[in-house]
């Protein structure tokens, strides 16, 4: 029997004020990736065949990031219900499950989901299953109510929870796993006779109870159904996903010297034996592979470091960055857009921009590549197995053969040959005995003032 369908509403209406932010809430980032789209990436893992994704007024950005999953306005902020509504376009003539998720909640995993999904499959089938936790602190959690048979009964707000209803631990997330044939003809039932005056998606549970329907409770992690509201939750949230990254990545071969510095993206890819000593940051589309080692307070950001390659410490690889195999980044160098071959060592205090680097290749201490002249960016290139002087400035366009040897300090703006050797140092002047001539006239100059 096939997997019966699946779709998403994602609720991302909220602007969050409580972040105090211009930036709609499900925008921020957690680990190197706006909320709403680790919701979004979970949910297409489950094959999801169509997603909804209801934003405010104005937040055309966020429809950008979203797509291309749908998005649906919310004209009014009327609430969880209301909010769902909006889908009906979306999902019409859909009769699968309806999983309805929140754009703020960046935790949520896969397996949680799939349980969801696996307990509507059950026979007889719930129309509506509800994710609930057990937090270490309940407040002012809506309590689930369930009866004898562990079917749920209920979802009751807090506030109107009676006191033994409040030493109920079982909470409620919001998020929901629904029976699409009838969700929005459950939906259009629900009222906003409450203090509010919102459409609240808790009264879905009573609405199929009263239409003859079953609705069950599967339980989820309280760390995974973190809700992020301000600032402070946002870190939280990127502490648990950081530490969720490091582990998983230690469980796949990588050597963390100390775990808790190391700062990963959502997309880091290392190889196995992969070193990452302390203090390293990872920004999103860095891969490393095999036998790498990443040294202490490097920072890499959409880079490629090849197998057996060593960056830092302190080195900066900037987005475009290819480091081959076996090739050396060494302490405060800093590489932009550029392409070093295997081997290639450039060891420490250098800026390499735009240029591409032949294998073997050495790089003095010291040397830039002058690769914008106030208007556009311009190329380097070095062949295999060049040697450049240490304080040397290319002066791009510029191209340096193999094997070629340029001499400390000079300036490149041509064209040098392979094998060739050069240099634009002005020739050395030495004046015997000028330096002692220059101290004695400033000691007598001092005893005469």
């Amino acid at each position: 029997m096939p997997a019966e369908p699946i779709a998403a509403v994602i609720l991302a209406a909220g602007m969050g004020t409580r972040m105090k932010s211009a930036l709609p809430k499900v925008m921020h980032a957690v680990a190197g990736r706006p909320m709403v789209g680790h919701v979004l990436d979970t949910v297409r893992r489950l094959d999801a065949e169509r997603i909804a994704v209801v934003v405010g007024p104005g937040m055309d950005d966020l429809a950008r990031i979203v797509a291309p999953a749908v998005t649906v306005e919310q004209p009014v902020r009327d609430g969880t219900g209301g909010a769902a509504k909006m889908a009906r376009e979306v999902l019409a003539d859909f009769s699968g499950t309806v999983l309805i998720l929140y754009g703020d909640t960046p935790l949520m995993t896969e397996a949680t989901l799939e349980r969801m999904l696996a307990a509507r499959r059950a026979d007889p089938a719930p129309t509506v299953v509800v994710l609930g936790f057990r937090p270490v602190d309940p407040a002012l959690y809506g309590r689930l109510i369930t009866g004898a048979d562990g079917t749920l009964e209920a979802i009751v707000e807090a506030r109107d929870a009676a006191p033994e209803q409040l030493e109920i631990d079982l909470c409620n997330s919001g998020v929901m796993a629904v029976d699409g044939a009838v969700l929005f003809d459950l939906l259009d039932k629900v009222d906003n006779n409450n203090a509010k005056q919102e459409y609240y998606l808790t009264d879905l549970v009573a609405l199929a109870r009263e239409a003859g329907g079953r609705c069950v409770v599967v339980e989820g992690d309280e760390e995974e159904l973190l809700g992020v509201d301000s600032r402070a939750d946002l870190a939280m949230a990127e502490a648990i996903a950081q530490r969720r990254l490091r582990e998983q990545a230690m469980a796949d071969g990588v050597t963390m010297l100390d775990p808790s510095t190391v700062r990963l993206s959502h997309d880091t890819k290392l190889g196995r034996d992969v070193t990452i000593e302390p203090n390293v940051f990872f920004g999103p589309g860095v891969s490393v592979a095999d036998g790498a080692v990443i040294k202490a307070f490097s920072h890499l950001e959409n880079a490629q470091v090849g197998a057996g390659a060593a960056v830092g410490p302190f080195a900066r690889l900037r987005p475009g960055t290819v480091v081959g195999p076996d090739a050396r980044v060494g302490n405060f160098v800093e590489v932009k857009n550029s392409v070093l071959e295997a081997g290639v060592k450039a060891g420490h205090l250098s800026y390499l921009g735009d240029a591409h680097i032949g294998a073997e290749a050495n790089i003095g201490a010291g040397t830039i590549t002058c690769n914008y002249d106030g208007f556009d960016k311009h190329k380097t290139e070095i062949g295999s197995g060049a040697f450049i002087g240490s304080n040397t400035a290319l002066v791009a366009p510029v191209k340096v053969g193999e094997r070629a040897i340029t001499g400390a300090g000079s300036a490149i703006s041509d064209d040098v040959d392979a094998d060739a050797l050069a240099l634009t140092r002005g020739p050395q002047v030495n004046k015997p005995g000028w330096a002692a001539d220059f101290r004695t006239r400033k000691h007598n100059a001092k005893k005469g003032s």
